[in-house]
């Protein structure tokens, strides 16, 4: 196994401000495609027996609740999530920094909406800390597209690396034919 390869007992799944109403003010991606694919990590997460942390900033604000689909997926992340107060980088949010650190995994996988404001500080932040960073760019939207590629440069010059939903999949499953992999199989339709 490669160092640089995460596993379901190596990394942890960080799900951010994928909420009701932030996601509907990203222009940079298809909506439907971002909420598939937020979704679709925390299946795998939850799936694979990987931590996942989910926060939200200022639910009860033009921002929203969390997408309730993320409720029907990981109702146990979904109760525990961290309901910031309007802390834009989340990990600045004791509550949130302490969630991601009680995980034990130096390798996160990250998205969240928007890439240019909730995603590229905390991915900062995280870098700082000494965490292994991957951004899952299908999964995280920003308010236009040239704010999208800034923050995704932004973060990929300070070390983080930028992935798809796809490649978390596949990475995450190892062998298709493995009893993981034939899980994550499911959640893509490969018939594995």
């Amino acid at each position: 196994m490669h160092k640089n390869v995460y596993t379901a007992d190596n990394a942890a799944m960080l799900l951010i401000d994928h909420q009701v109403g932030t996601i509907g003010w990203t222009k940079s991606h298809d909506v439907e495609e971002i909420k598939k694919n937020a979704i679709l990590l925390a299946k795998i997460a939850t799936a694979v027996g990987m931590p996942l942390v989910l926060t939200s900033s200022m639910e009860d604000n033009a921002q929203g609740p969390l997408l309730l689909e993320l409720d029907e997926t990981a109702p146990e992340a979904f109760a525990a999530r961290i309901k910031r107060a309007g802390i834009v980088n989340a990990m600045d949010d004791e509550n949130f920094n302490s969630a991601v650190k009680a995980t034990g995994r130096k390798k996160v996988v990250v998205a969240g909406i928007t890439t240019e404001v909730c995603v590229v500080f905390p991915v900062l932040q995280l870098l700082d800390e000494g965490y292994e960073v991957q951004v899952v760019t299908d999964a995280s939207a920003s308010f236009t597209k040239i704010g999208d590629d800034a923050a995704l440069r932004r973060i990929e010059q300070a070390g983080a690396v930028i992935t798809s939903t796809s490649q978390i999949v596949s990475e995450l499953a190892v062998d298709w034919t493995m009893p993981k992999g034939q899980a994550l199989g499911k959640l893509l339709n490969l018939g594995a």
